[in-house]
């Protein structure tokens, strides 16, 4: 490679194919040859900009602290640097700014110790230059001040979607991660935010930097959470803004310094109508659940917000599933973005958790009901979640729990957003040991101790059942869930049996009676006349008649 590049700097592409050719015709096979030339692209004296531009450079000019450092990882500083809406000379100090990664920072995998890490977690990495990339095996290694590692304390060491996410954003890419509920993604998208923040700072920007955009007010709370405890320590203060509650403090929040905004699209468009939310500083956008949010109709919606953010800002989607209306969002407002998918492709559950599937009588499944908390007991330490279909199925449900002595508590729409704060809060403290819950609870409720789930009534989609059931089994643990199956959700048993198979379960003869058939996903407003897969429907166009 020294050889080749005495010359001059070339290209990555034109550079491998030389040395790749030069090295099998001296015997070695392609692969082998494709591994010594990656294994050499990381050496200090090899220096990959931001153009793609290979050069050599000498030996004494790599600070002893770059040793080991990837090819890749050079590159972080530069394409941070550029993070902002125009590119603008990084002084001295933004190399020093609190979280933010150095090229010496990150520190990723061997090849052969990532190949064998992705083939255990089942994890597949595409894109552009996704070869460039490998996960990091250490939270040391991510290259993340210690002050905003603090939120990583409790854990032992990166999730599957941490370890491989890290680089690629502070690499300076979009990225799209597809991975389970649970999997730790709130660290895997702010940490990196946090570096991102402070070099727009040291740049001279201001107002909101990074903007996370959740789909229910109880995941923006949560999201927040995470936030601030990885941000605080940096400097970096973080607001939650959702309807349903006042405008006047989180205005005042806001214009108090908050850089980071944890958002509902819905009340984020109303407070920057009103000017009170400032977005064109924006340097990392964040869209959680996006198949969620747009499932919930809030594709619109997203696509303005998106459209207030500057085009050289970074973005990275986070999704449980991949369907074609994600797909389309993410091809136009990402830019050359990997895709990161952690366990299989399909629709798939937490393998943690062991499903039962019952199928019952509507008039049974009351009786079922009390059946499985005599077993389990509902305690401090038994906390159980008991998810409705409807808002008043939900308050029912609790209202005979409580007759029947269960000291119980319900969240659905139609309490006040303090009443539901206050239920959530409780049942994650212990006090309140069993909830009920509609489909509001269903993604976002990051609790590891609940350990079982029950599904008193099926939901209207198998995304919402992978979503319900993901709320035990969290953080490595495993779970139970148990879910009555009636006639009415004989639509689903096709789906239904799909996603027991994936993950290993027994199918109940009683739920193959209804047949195996899986019903093709309707448009959420225009039914079996929407798109294919739920995707985005084209705009109208106006016909004028002469």
């Amino acid at each position: 490679m020294k050889k080749v590049l005495s010359g001059g700097p070339l290209p990555l592409k034109k550079l491998r194919k030389k040395v790749v050719a030069e090295l099998v015709a001296s015997g070695k096979s392609a692969d082998k040859a494709a591994a010594l030339f990656a294994a050499k692209l990381e050496l200090p004296c090899f220096m990959q900009g931001a153009d793609k531009q290979v050069s050599l450079v000498k030996q004494k000019a790599a600070a002893p602290a770059e040793e080991g450092s990837s090819s890749s990882a050079k590159r972080k500083a530069s394409d941070l640097a550029d993070s902002g809406t125009k590119k603008v000379k990084q002084p001295k100090a933004a190399a020093a700014a609190p979280g933010a990664p150095t090229a010496s920072a990150v520190k990723m995998m061997p090849a052969a110790e990532a190949t064998t890490f992705r083939r255990d977690n089942r994890i597949e990495l595409t894109g552009r230059d996704a070869v460039s990339f490998r996960p990091v095996a250490t939270f040391a290694d991510a290259g993340f001040a210690p002050d905003a590692l603090h939120a990583c304390k409790a854990f032992a060491r990166p999730t599957p979607i941490q370890a491989e996410c890290w680089p690629i954003i502070s690499g300076g890419r979009d990225m799209i991660g597809v991975a389970e509920t649970g999997s730790g993604k709130t660290l895997a998208f702010f940490l990196p935010a946090v570096a991102y923040a402070a070099r727009a700072k040291a740049a001279g920007r201001g107002g909101v930097l990074v903007l996370v955009l959740a789909p229910t007010r109880e995941l923006a709370m949560q999201t927040e959470v995470v936030c601030n405890s990885a941000g605080a320590g940096c400097g970096l203060k973080s607001i939650c803004i959702y309807g349903g509650v006042p405008k006047p403090p989180q205005i005042a929040a806001v214009r108090g310094g908050a850089a980071v905004v944890v958002a509902t699209p819905g009340r984020l468009l109303d407070l920057h109508s009103e000017g009170a939310v400032p977005l064109e500083n924006v340097c990392y956008l964040v869209l959680d659940e996006a198949d969620r949010m747009l499932d919930m109709g809030f594709e619109k919606d997203v696509r303005n917000i998106i459209s207030l953010t500057p085009p050289s800002r970074r973005t990275v989607m986070f999704t449980a599933t991949w369907p074609d209306s994600v797909r389309t969002l993410a091809a136009e407002f990402l830019n050359d973005a990997l895709r990161v998918n952690v366990g299989s492709e399909a629709l798939s559950a937490n393998h943690r958790v062991t499903q039962h599937v019952e199928v019952v009588d509507q008039d049974a499944k009351e009786r079922r009901l009390f059946d499985l908390l005599g077993r389990y007991k509902p305690s401090s330490e038994m906390r159980i979640l008991v998810f409705a279909l409807y808002k008043k199925e939900a308050a029912r449900v609790e209202q005979t729990l409580q007759r029947r002595g269960f000291h119980s508590i319900a969240i659905h729409g139609d309490q006040t957003q303090a009443a539901r704060t206050s239920a959530l809060e409780q049942f994650k403290a212990g006090k309140v040991p069993l909830l009920v819950a509609t489909d509001v609870a269903a993604r976002g409720l990051d609790i590891p101790l609940v350990q079982v789930v029950i599904n008193y009534t099926f939901p209207l989609t198998i995304e919402d059942y992978v979503h319900r059931i993901g709320r035990t089994g969290r953080g490595g643990k495993t779970g139970i869930s148990h879910t009555f199956f009636t006639n009415f959700d004989k639509a689903h048993a096709g789906g239904l049996q799909n996603i027991l198979r994936e993950a290993g379960q027994e199918v109940p003869d009683d739920l193959m009676r209804f047949g195996s058939a899986v019903k093709k996903k309707e448009h959420k407003m225009y039914g079996s006349f929407g798109p294919a897969e739920g995707g985005p429907m084209k705009a109208a166009t106006r016909i004028v008649f002469d």
